[in-house]
C-alpha cells in the first residue's frame, strides 16, 4: 500500500519532487495527475496531485523533501538578494504585485486587465518593493 507524503496543485511540481526522490533511490509515484491535467478545477477538491511512496521510505522521503538548498544554489550561482527599499535589508523573497486585483477583475469581467508584476517583499519589515524585479 502506498502512502501519500505530499500534495501539489500542478503535476509538474509533483514530478520534480518524484525525480528528487528517485535520484536518491526512493521509488515514488504520482497519483491523480491525469485527472488534474484534464480538469484542473478539480485540483483543490481532490486534494491536488498526490506524491506517494512505499511505507518503509516515508521518513526518508519527507526528510529529503524538507531540505532547503536554495542558499547553496544562490551561492553557487553568485546571486545576491535584492535589498529592501525601506530598511535596506537583503532578507527578501520573490513576490507578485497585482495578482489579487487581476483575479478580482477577472471575476467581474472574465478578462484580466491588471498584469501582475514580479518584485520582492522584505521578510523583516514586510515592505513590497515598487519596481519590478529583473
Amino acid at each position: 500500500m502506498l502512502k501519500t507524503i505530499a500534495h501539489y496543485s500542478f503535476p509538474y511540481e509533483a514530478h520534480i519532487a518524484r525525480a528528487k526522490l528517485e535520484s536518491e533511490g526512493i521509488p515514488a509515484f504520482v497519483a491523480d495527475e491525469n485527472t488534474i491535467n484534464m480538469q484542473w478545477l478539480y485540483s483543490n477538491a481532490m486534494g491536488g496531485v498526490r506524491l506517494q511512496v512505499l511505507p518503509p521510505f516515508v521518513e526518508q522521503a519527507l526528510a529529503l523533501l524538507g531540505e532547503d538548498c536554495s542558499e547553496l544554489v544562490e551561492q553557487q550561482q553568485g546571486v545576491e538578494a535584492e535589498a529592501c527599499e525601506l530598511c535596506g535589508n537583503r532578507n527578501t523573497e520573490p513576490f507578485q504585485r497585482g495578482r489579487r486585483w487581476a483575479f478580482l477583475v477577472f471575476l467581474g469581467l472574465d478578462f484580466p486587465l491588471f498584469p501582475a508584476r514580479n518584485t520582492h517583499r522584505c521578510r523583516d519589515c514586510g515592505h513590497i518593493n515598487k519596481h519590478a524585479a529583473d
